[in-house]
């Protein structure tokens, strides 16, 4: 059990730590070239590593892995498009609606109906600094849609996960959505020089390679909704990162804010239970 809590903590660490190193190269090169980039080098990585029966994985199961890959992709672009106008707290904690709404839509009590509210009051107040909304309408709809893809990965990394021990699903799932990036990554790439391929591996470490494998060993180790509970924390680890690695400002309210949303998050997995 305290291994898991220790892979689950330091899964969400490397997160925040990839997304908060990656937004002053997200700001140059963009988010497209880069992720795609870094997708690539996970996937390739995953492959080597796991070597799994990939053609007979993908001839069984092709329209999971692709459905998987496609969200994985998706919560990445659209993610790492949002940080680069709006503060990482503030996206993590829109990206957390996504999985709030998974587990309320299998609540089915009344009591869960009090949690979404109070996530978004909290992201309300960690929008609303100095007088005025943080971030902007682009960076708000990037957020949202990594909040989407984020709740379909859930879904469909449940059924993923069954296809076989170890970490064959992932690194299939992973290769699909590489393809999936790769025609926005091409486009990003257009006209602009190659970012520096050993940083874009060392993040593609942190983000998505890490956390995923360390997320595969907590859910070994502990119940998913002890996992779940842990994962809570994830608003606070951004709203630090950003402030320790980017000077972004967490004003009391927005201390508020985070603590609502991660509130939320805690009693929309309890209620669940």
């Amino acid at each position: 059990m305290l291994l898991g809590v220790l892979s689950g903590l330091l899964s969400m660490v490397c997160v925040q730590l990839g997304s908060a190193w990656s937004v002053p190269a997200m700001r140059e090169q963009g988010p497209y070239a880069l992720t795609w980039l870094r997708l690539c080098c996970a996937a390739l990585a995953l492959l080597a590593w796991a070597r799994p029966p990939l053609w007979r994985l993908l001839r069984a199961h092709g329209g999971q892995l692709a459905a998987l890959g496609a969200a994985m992709a998706g919560m990445m672009l659209c993610f790492f498009a949002a940080i680069r106008s709006m503060p990482l707290g503030l996206t993590v904690a829109i990206n957390f609606l996504g999985p709030l709404l998974v587990a309320l839509a299998g609540a089915g009590r009344r009591l869960a109906l009090a949690w979404p509210p109070l996530a978004f009051l909290g992201v309300g107040l960690l929008a609303w600094h100095g007088g005025q909304w943080q971030g902007d309408a682009a960076g708000l709809a990037f957020a949202c849609g990594a909040a989407v893809c984020w709740g379909a990965y859930i879904l469909l990394m449940k059924r993923v996960g069954r296809l076989g021990g170890g970490l064959d699903g992932l690194a299939a799932s992973m290769l699909m959505a590489a393809l999936w990036c790769a025609p926005f990554g091409l486009a990003g790439l257009h006209g602009r020089p190659l970012p520096d391929l050993p940083q874009t591996a060392v993040l593609a470490l942190l983000t998505p390679l890490l956390p995923y494998v360390l997320e595969m060993l907590a859910l070994r180790r502990m119940p998913a909704a002890s996992f779940g509970i842990l994962a809570s924390l994830e608003p606070a680890i951004a709203a630090l990162a950003g402030w320790l690695l980017l000077a972004q400002p967490v004003a009391p309210a927005q201390l508020l804010g985070v603590a609502l949303v991660v509130g939320a998050s805690l009693g929309s997995l309890l209620t669940a239970r």
